[in-house]
Order: C-alpha cells, then structure tokens, then sequence
C-alpha cells in the first residue's frame, strides 16, 4: 500500500481528491529531522567569517517530498500537520527558535535550491531606523543586508521599517521575522540585483514608493548613484535561487512582487496579496529573450479581495516555465492568469472563485505582436477547482508531455479538496514565545 500511495505522488495521481488518506499519506511523505544550526552565535558587529556551501549541502536530504522517514518523533509530530508541505516541514518543531535556520531545508519547487544565510551567524536586527543608506548603522536591517558574508537577519522586536531608499541585499541572506511583527512599510522596498541565496520569510512589506535618484550603498565596498525606482515591494533582478515565503503584500506603487531580467530558480510560497493592481511579473519585455529559462514555482499562496492582474500575470515571458500549484484565488479584476511570447504554465490543484460579473476566465492570453499562434501555447490545468463560473482555456500539449518537466520541478500538487487549509495561515505567521508556530 506504500509503495502505491508513493507511485501516485511520483506521477502526479495526488492531484485528485482522496480524502479518506489525505493526513496519512501526508505524514508518509513529508518528513524532517529537528537539528540544531551549526552557527547558532549572534552577530550585530562587522566580523569577517569563512563558511562553507558544502556544509549546507549535507543538510539538504531530510525535508523534500519524496522522502519517507518513519521515526517516533516525527509520528509524534503528525497531528500538527496541516498539508502543507513547507510549513509541516518545520513548524512541528517546538525548538525552531533554536533551529530557524533548519528553514532553509524547507523549500520545494524551482527555488528549492536556496541556502538563504544557513552558513552564517545570526545578525539581529535591533534599530528600525534608516537614516543614511551609504553609511548605514550597525544594528539596522540595512547594515546586515550589504555584508558580504551569509547571515540570517533577525528581529529582536516588533518593527515597522520605512527605508528611505531601496534596500539592495547582498547574496546568501536570509530576512526572518518569525516570532515578531515586522513591518516593511511607507518606503522603498527590497531590490535583489545579480545575487543569489536569498530567502525572505515573515514580513509586512506594502505601501511601498519610489524613491531616488540617490546614492545607495549595495555592498561593504561598493555604493553608487541609482535611479528612481518604481517603487515594487521585491524586485528580483537577474538573480537565482530565492525563496519568497509567508509575507504579505499590499498597496505597492507598481508591482508586488517583480522577477525579471533572467532571474529563474524562484518560489513563491505561502504569501498574502490584497488591495494591488498589478500582483506578480514575470518577465518584463517581449525582447527579454534569456526570460526563456525562467523557472518559478507559485505555491500555497492566498490570492485576497480586491486583486486586478497578474494573479500570477505570467506576461511577457518568452517560454518561461511556471508552476501554479495549491493557491486560492479570491476573486480577479481582469485576469488571474495572464501570459505572452508563448510561456508554458502548469496549473494544479487551485481553487479559482470568479468575481461576481466581469471577466471568469482565468487565463488570458495577452499578444504583444510576435507571438505565433496563442493556440499552440503550452497552458494546462490538472485538478483545478473552479467556482461562480470560473473557467481555465487549455492549449498545447496534453499534461504528461516532456515539454512540462521543467516546470514541475518534481513538486506534486496535492488536492484542491485540501486547499482551503494549506492556505489558512498564508502571510506572516503569529508564533507564539513558546510551542510549535
């Protein structure tokens, strides 16, 4: 009987309902050993370290689908488990305070390779101020953001941050907000430019502005004069391996949540998005040809009331390979799903809620002039659940086909039956001083 049950999540047979062994199959497939990080000091001064990538990489084997580990302690963990397999892959544990860094080994998906600040110290984040962003203070989120070794960024309090400027973050960074209520607001938002490893987890990032031109420091060797941005919550720029997990996005000036400019190896995962126009991009112009091996996953992500386009907007992205898997869509103003220049989008195991009147389909095929034929697009949809008349239009190959591999990333949708509970605590989540989160 295991052997079967493990046959259907390696073909993708999970994405049908089977509700009399959802939480069993659940505990049988998801498994992780609670660890101590191996650097568990705190850091707020500039000390140079060395760290190790091979390190991390011994780590990597214990939280991933496809892994079956029956020890007592996990089995002792099961009733805590919701489905959802990036936060059952961590929030069982009553000692994640000790082990955040253990998070890393949580992603799935394209972005599933990210090691975020697993290497480094813990740098606590313990001034909210941003008053000079080429000299910044020690202590200030700024300040960790820009060192050149891994650190994983924590917060001594609750925190609201209103950044002056653009906050460009240096690879191998993890921002953690666990266990207080940060807020990222009023300001410039995030910039990730040519980096890799960055995992950013637990924050309120909304209302964000444009700022600039200015000077900005982007490195502990290196500032320089920007120009004014567009005032995107994160914009994830010709950079891989990120991981956006449980934050909430609102009220951005122009996109929530931008990828472009060749970045690839990106999961989205577990967020809250509401009062936006234009939610996610993935790709920013038809000529962005290096855009073809963009591979990003969309995962467990609540998609809220009063939401316009790109839910996710797949546009312009010219053969991109996206995953939309395990989200609830509440409601769109024009599309939920939108794409251009041919990208192959793999929907699973969504719940899709049209609004009340306007437009229920859910993708939109948007032609900016040397397209093809928007037939031949490689768009499908496998286990879908779709509501007040929502409706999904397949074209391209039959799902199954080579042409999706890429895709799929080996991450296997689980029912749509289940969705309303993995998605119950998207967004930053309320963890508590003591006890599992």
């Amino acid at each position: 009987m295991q052997v079967r049950f493990l046959e259907l999540a390696r073909s993708g047979g999970l994405v049908q309902p089977l509700p009399h062994v959802e939480r069993w199959l659940l505990r049988m497939l998801v498994s992780r050993r609670s660890e101590p990080s191996d650097n568990q000091n705190t850091w707020v001064a500039n000390t140079p370290s060395t760290y190790s990538h091979d390190k991390f990489s011994s780590m990597r084997s214990t939280c991933r689908m496809k892994k079956i580990n029956h020890n007592n302690s996990r089995r002792m963990m099961g009733e805590c488990m919701t489905g959802n397999l990036i936060d059952d892959c961590w929030r069982c544990d009553n000692q994640w305070r000790q082990h955040r860094q253990a998070l890393a080994k949580c992603a799935l998906g394209a972005g599933s390779n990210v090691v975020g600040g697993a290497n480094g110290r813990i740098y606590v984040v313990t001034d909210d101020s941003d008053a000079d962003a080429v000299n910044p203070i020690p202590g200030t989120l700024r300040y960790g953001a820009i060192q050149q070794e891994p650190l994983w960024i924590t917060f001594s309090q609750d925190m609201s941050i209103h950044l002056r400027n653009e906050l460009i973050l240096t690879s191998f960074k993890t921002i953690d907000g666990r266990g207080f209520n940060v807020h990222i607001a009023g300001g410039a938002g995030l910039t990730l430019q040519s980096i890799s490893n960055v995992i950013i987890h637990g924050v309120h990032i909304h209302d964000t502005v444009p700022t600039g031109p200015a000077t900005v420091r982007s490195s502990m060797t290196h500032s320089g004069g920007r120009g004014r941005t567009d005032g995107d919550a994160i914009n994830i720029y010709s950079s891989h391996d990120i991981w956006i997990d449980h934050c909430y996005f609102a009220n951005g000036a122009d996109g929530l949540v931008d990828v472009t400019m060749g970045s690839t190896g990106v999961t989205i995962s577990n967020n809250y998005f509401t009062d936006h126009d234009k939610v996610i991009l993935l790709g920013a112009h038809p000529r962005d040809m290096f855009d073809m091996h963009m591979r990003v996953t969309v995962a467990y992500n609540h998609f809220g009331p009063r939401l316009i386009e790109r839910l996710p907007r797949f546009c312009r992205i010219r053969h991109g390979c996206v995953h939309v898997l395990n989200n609830m869509y509440e409601g769109w103003g024009m599309y939920a799903i939108g794409g251009s220049e041919g990208p192959t989008i793999v929907s699973q195991g969504n719940v899709f809620t049209a609004p009340n009147g306007g437009n229920k389909e859910v993708s939109k095929r948007l032609q900016d002039g040397d397209d093809g034929s928007l037939s031949n697009w490689n768009w499908q949809s496998s286990g879908d659940v779709f509501l007040n008349g929502a409706f999904f239009t397949a074209s391209g190959a039959p799902l199954g086909s080579q042409v999706y591999s890429t895709a799929l990333n080996d991450v296997t949708a689980l029912p749509a039956t289940m969705v309303a509970t993995i998605t119950a605590d998207a967004g930053p989540l309320a963890c508590a001083s003591e006890g599992i989160c």
